[in-house]
């Protein structure tokens, strides 16, 4: 013990453990930038995965309809397993690939994935429930709370991947709402400029993905939609479904009107932007609104207490001090 309290104040130890640390400090500055992954250029390889994926069947629609449509591969073992079991139709597939849409997950595999984990995830809680009570012994509770235990795990398994599916579209769609007006309003500058639609969405796609990389990739894929889909349509009544919005929802009624009708699309891009950034406005609002009532609770039980302590703790110990 004394050679490290020697070994750990000396100076020239103490030294080069200064430089030691610079140096590895100044090399780690120099190669962290190479580490770092450019998440915009993997969302953008994911748009254009998509987009290869939608050309992929539009060739497969064709060749279906001509009759020469080949028999499809063997799939992974996953979506072997989701299908013997028929747990597309027992937990709605549709409802299901909307919500993982939502979430930003696309294609079928991140299906198959999350209709594999609502049923391997409730025995996947219970084991970890069984091991944290009986071999851990984590929680002093008698034969039949633990057996209670296990099995709540159990049941609390199966909304375990719901749950997580919900915040992703949560924190996804706040990410989009935060950033649509703003989006608007570049459209909006686009299309009185006379660009089409078309390019315009590009355009603000690449505006707004440095703040909005979701923002960005939505409107990425709907471009790409545009282009290959049969019906314009259908495009825009995609990118109403993948974000889930009102907002977004209107300015594309918006996008089938002008198309359908040949009405101005200038002005309802303007109101509509307004109106997005009054909702993105009130909804702070009410976030500031409610922090009092959120805030009562921890003033009561920590706040209270403490000041109460200081000023009436001088009292009480005077006054103990004269009983004494």
């Amino acid at each position: 013990m004394d050679a490290i309290i020697n070994t750990v104040t000396d100076r020239q130890f103490q030294i080069a453990l200064l430089v030691a640390c610079a140096a590895i400090a100044t090399v780690y500055t120099v190669i962290e930038p190479f580490l770092v992954k450019d998440r915009m250029a993997e969302r953008m390889k994911s748009v254009a995965e998509h987009r290869e994926r939608l050309r992929a069947a539009q060739r497969e629609s064709f060749a279906r309809k001509s009759g020469s449509l080949r028999a499809s591969s063997a799939q992974g073992a996953l979506k072997i397993l989701v299908e013997n079991l028929k747990l597309l139709e027992a937990f709605d597939a549709d409802e299901a690939r909307k919500q993982l849409m939502m979430a930003g997950y696309r294609g079928q595999r991140p299906v198959f994935i999350f209709m594999a984990a609502r049923i391997g995830m409730p025995f996947v809680a219970a084991f970890a429930a069984w091991i944290y009570v009986y071999v851990m012994k984590g929680v002093e509770l008698d034969s039949f709370g633990k057996l209670a235990a296990v099995v709540m795990a159990f049941f609390a398994g199966f909304y375990i991947p719901n749950v997580h599916i919900k915040n992703a579209v949560a924190k996804r769609q706040q990410k989009i709402q935060l950033a649509w007006p703003d989006a608007l309003d570049l459209l909006l500058i686009c299309v009185e400029s006379g660009m089409s639609i078309e390019v315009a969405l590009q355009k603000v796609g690449q505006e707004v993905a440095g703040t909005s990389p979701e923002l960005a990739e939505e409107l990425g894929l709907t471009v790409a939609e545009l282009s290959y889909l049969q019906e314009r349509k259908a495009a825009y009544q995609n990118l109403a479904e993948r974000t889930g919005l009102d907002g977004v929802k209107g300015v594309t009624t918006a996008l089938i009107q002008s198309e359908k009708y040949g009405t101005p699309l200038g002005q309802s891009l303007r109101v509509m932007a307004q109106e997005n950034r009054e909702h993105r406005m009130q909804e702070a609002e009410r976030k500031a609104a409610a922090l009092p009532p959120k805030l009562t609770v921890p003033m009561i039980g920590f706040f209270l207490p403490v000041l109460f302590a200081v000023i009436l703790g001088p009292a009480i110990m005077s006054v103990m001090g004269m009983t004494d």
